[in-house]
């Protein structure tokens, strides 16, 4: 027995520190993949100095064209890495479509969290300066996941316009041009909605009164603001262009607006209306028909609803662009003043030799 107990003791003390060599093994792989799946997780992987965003369609919901797009647009450091924890996280089956923003320093598995919940950016949608209703839904269409073509079948739909107060000429109306935050991938009806709750909040109590004392709806109130701002490019001449307009309409004397002429021509870029376009026969010519035309011919700017709402009070029936080409205008009472001020004009326009 003496014998055998230092060999016993030996094999204790190999069996020890096999026990603990293996210990200290299992700690270092455990330590290793700790340390790759913290990689993983939460080391910043997108190599960025500011906010990118990727695009996700309904219909093209490609987990193999998301990656390339975090490589190419987010400049995604180790992609390999972001498609392990989607994989593990059974994203690439769950796609959800939209505008989702990558941030400088990000890591993996905040921008996976963000991805499955839907959690979005939202988009500051703007519109200005459309006369045509394809010139909105193109814009619009241009900022948001919305097709174009379903949009102007909306738009384009007199039953639908009818359910929201509007009719296909006059739908442009209810588009309040502002900065609105909505998600990228809004249903074009939804959009639709949102933009017809931000008319009636745009319609205050205020704005309604001020309508109504002119007599007029707010949808015409639109119309004449449409008239008003391609009439003059110098917006402090506003309220003296709708003030001019609104004692015509308040005399039964037809607008005569060379913009409504150009609308009805289609030709926006006619310098110098003749008498041939005059006698164009279209219900936006005023040189023709009396009143307003059935819509608006432009989306007016909130300054020019507002000009119109708050005219200047004066005696002025005509208007005519000033010589200068300054794109202000020369006002006056009388039609003799007025022709005058057009004989300036029309020498200047000769002399310049725009025809």
């Amino acid at each position: 027995m003496h014998i055998f107990a230092p060999i016993f003791l030996s094999m204790k003390k190999i069996t020890k520190r096999l026990l603990s060599v293996g210990i200290l093994i299992v700690l270092v792989v455990v330590a290793a993949c700790g340390a790759i799946a913290y990689g993983i997780l939460y080391m910043p992987n997108f190599n960025l100095s500011e906010t990118k965003y990727v695009y996700i369609y309904e219909d093209r919901k490609d987990f193999d064209a998301l990656c390339e797009e975090l490589r190419d647009s987010a400049d995604c450091k180790h992609i390999d890495l972001f498609k392990i924890l989607a994989d593990f996280r059974e994203y690439p089956e769950n796609m959800k479509s939209g505008r989702f923003a990558v941030e400088p320093g990000m890591n993996n598995n905040t921008l996976l969290n963000r991805l499955r919940r839907g959690q979005q950016t939202p988009v500051r949608l703007t519109f200005n300066n459309l006369r045509l209703v394809s010139d909105l839904t193109t814009r619009l269409s241009d900022q948001l996941m919305i097709d174009n073509d379903d949009l102007l079948s909306y738009l384009g739909d007199d039953e639908y316009c009818g359910s929201l107060g509007f009719n296909t000429a006059t739908v442009k109306a209810m588009f309040i041009p502002n900065t609105y935050e909505v998600y990228w991938n809004i249903p074009a009806e939804k959009l639709i909605e949102r933009m017809k709750r931000e008319y009636d909040a745009f319609w205050n109590e205020g704005r309604l009164e001020k309508a109504k004392e002119l007599r007029m709806s707010p949808v015409e109130v639109s119309i004449l603001a449409s008239i008003v701002e391609e009439e003059t490019a110098v917006p402090d001449e506003y309220p003296v262009v709708a003030g001019l307009y609104i004692n015509r309409l308040h005399k039964g004397m037809p607008l005569q607006a060379d913009p409504t002429v150009k609308y009805a021509v289609g030709d926006f870029s006619l310098r110098r209306v003749l008498n041939k376009h005059l006698e164009v026969e279209s219900p936006y010519n005023t040189y023709l028909h009396e009143g307003l035309p059935p819509g608006p011919i432009r989306i007016p700017s909130v300054r020019g609803i507002d000009a119109v709402l708050n005219h200047t009070k004066h005696n002025y029936f005509y208007m005519c662009a000033k010589e200068d080409f300054s794109g202000r205008h020369n006002f006056a009472v009388t039609l003799s003043e007025h022709n005058r001020n057009a004989d300036k004009y029309r020498a200047e326009l000769n002399r310049r030799g725009i025809k």
